[in-house]
């Protein structure tokens, strides 16, 4: 009997708590368990959230960019993890807050992860921690690597062992570039064979910088012909191959990755989506020059002042294939020589327009005025700055 009133003050009280007895039983024998380890790189990394003191997921969608981003990692000693990822210049990478790897120059690196831990270190979790001072880490090129397996004296296959090394940067796109090049190389010869005259005023030497007569001749001739339309498409072709090629396997432009995440490995698409930007910006900068001439009162300059940076980038565009074959011919054995002659070209290209343009004006008249001063400001020296830093000083 006494049993019998243990048992129903019991169930009693389970049911206040609403659970059944099997129930109970259950939620007594429950417990969490621990999280998997991870043998290798996943897509989801932390950030360190100060207010709370601790690391949180990090949403690409939710959260602001920010400069170190970390990783729990299962390593064991002796058991190689090796990764890859595309490194700019100072990225650094920390294991367990201690400094493992910097990259001195900007190229695609493989690592151990196993290899750099301290000696007498214990197998399981450690932080891994991705930093960059000045910039965002590219997180998306961080992938896990599979070992290469070499063959030992008894036939065993074994591990090859690798350092912190670049990965050479001249072999990928060599076909994609040089089929281009042939490409705008032919696309040159017959428009120069077809349109002799009119291809001769834009490409000579004397015409650039000669006299007002032989500037008259070009710029009092309609702006968009065709001739000019297919030879700006060349230009913005021309420039698109320097620039994936510079950037190729340090993807430094940094915007247009945020907005065209585009794999490094399609070249050709890349190429392609660099010379429609680059068509983009030559062929609209002319409804912002309208803008600005509406603006500050000056739409008498607006034709000639595109007119004139029409005629200067085609001109310089011509020397842009010459870079390329440079770049092919010399990149593996000097690829930082390489890649300053390819951005004292480009710098030299944007630095040039802007010159001419402002020199073209200055004889229809005169800068000196604050007003037509702060009118080119607002028209070539200010976007000058943004590609410049876009393009060349992002190292």
């Amino acid at each position: 009997m006494l049993n019998t009133w243990r048992f129903w003050i019991w169930g009693l009280w389970l049911a206040l708590l609403g659970l059944r007895p099997v129930q109970a039983a259950y939620a007594a024998e429950y417990r969490p368990l621990a999280p998997a380890p991870r043998a290798g790189l996943t897509a989801d990394w932390l950030i360190f959230n100060e207010p709370r003191n601790r690391l949180v997921l990090y949403l690409p969608d939710y959260h602001a960019p920010v400069h170190a981003y970390y990783q729990w990692l299962s390593i064991r000693p002796g058991k190689p993890l090796r990764i890859s990822f595309t490194a700019r210049e100072r990225l650094s990478l920390f294991l367990d807050n201690r400094l493992v790897f910097s990259a001195r120059t900007p190229a695609s690196y493989t690592i151990d992860l196993a290899a750099l831990l301290p000696p007498g270190s214990q197998p399981g979790s450690h932080l891994l921690c991705v930093w960059q001072p000045d910039a965002v880490p590219n997180l998306a090129s961080f992938t896990n690597t599979v070992p290469l397996a070499v063959t030992t004296k008894a036939g065993e296959p074994r591990t090859a062992p690798l350092a912190a090394q670049p990965r050479p940067r001249g072999h990928q796109g060599q076909n994609v570039f040089v089929a281009f090049l042939l490409l705008i190389g032919l696309c040159y010869g017959g428009l120069r064979a077809s349109y002799q005259p009119s291809f001769a005023r834009i490409y000579q030497l004397d015409g650039l910088w000669g006299k007002a007569t032989t500037d008259q001749d070009f710029l009092v001739k309609p702006t968009l012909t065709w001739l000019n339309l297919v030879l700006v498409l060349l230009f913005s072709l021309s420039f698109a191959l320097l620039l994936v090629a510079i950037h190729t396997n340090i993807q430094s432009i940094v915007i247009l990755r945020a907005l065209f995440d585009v794999a490094e490995s399609a070249i050709v698409v890349r190429v392609l989506l660099y010379t429609v930007l680059v068509a983009g910006f030559v062929l609209g900068k002319y409804l912002f020059l309208e803008l600005m001439g509406y603006i500050f009162d000056v739409t008498e300059l607006v034709t000639l002042q595109y007119r004139e940076f029409i005629r200067t980038i085609l001109f310089m565009g011509l020397f842009l294939p010459v870079v390329m074959l440079l770049y092919l011919g010399l990149n593996q054995r000097l690829p930082e020589t390489v890649l300053w002659v390819s951005n004292g070209v480009v710098s030299l290209l944007l630095i040039g327009t802007v010159l001419r343009v402002g020199r073209t004006l200055h004889r229809k008249t005169s800068l000196l005025n604050l007003h037509l001063f702060s009118y080119l400001c607002a028209t070539e020296v200010i976007p000058l700055i943004i590609l410049l830093k876009l393009i060349v000083f992002t190292y």
